[in-house]
C-alpha cells in the first residue's frame, strides 16, 4: 500500500529555514508530478510548489525565491527547502504524488498526512 509520510515540519522563527521531506512507500511503478500544498486554519488548500519528473518546477508566487522544491528519483522522495520564512507561511503543509503503483496503473494523487509548519517569534 502506497503511503506518503511527510517529516521536517516545526516551529522557527521569522527569516528561518526549515527543511520539509516527503517520501512515498510502497510497489511504485513510476512517479509523476509531486508537489507540496499548504492550508491555513479557515483558508482553502493552496499548492506551494510542485516539481515534474523531468525536474521542472513551479512555485506559488508568495513563495518565489524563497522556498526550492527538488527530489530524489532513487528514493521516491520530495523536498521542500524554505528559507526567510514568514508568519505568513504558517499552515499544515501536505505532500502530494501523482503515481502508478502495483494496486493502481492509472497515475493516481496521493496525499501524506501533513507536517504543522509554524512561522513566530
Amino acid at each position: 500500500q502506497v503511503q506518503l509520510v511527510e517529516s521536517g515540519g516545526g516551529l522557527v522563527q521569522p527569516g528561518g529555514s526549515l527543511r520539509l521531506s516527503c517520501a512515498a512507500s510502497g510497489i511504485i511503478f513510476s512517479i509523476s508530478n509531486m508537489g507540496w500544498y499548504r492550508q491555513a486554519p479557515g483558508k482553502q488548500r493552496e499548492l506551494v510548489a510542485a516539481i515534474t519528473s523531468g525536474g521542472n518546477t513551479n512555485y506559488e508566487d508568495s513563495v518565489k525565491g524563497r522556498f526550492t522544491i527538488s527530489r530524489d528519483n532513487a528514493r521516491n522522495t520530495v523536498y521542500l527547502q524554505m528559507n526567510s520564512l514568514k508568519p505568513e507561511d504558517t499552515a499544515v503543509y501536505y505532500c502530494n504524488a501523482n503515481l502508478q503503483s502495483d494496486r493502481t496503473y492509472r497515475l493516481t494523487r496521493f496525499w501524506g498526512q501533513g507536517t504543522q509548519v509554524t512561522v513566530a517569534s
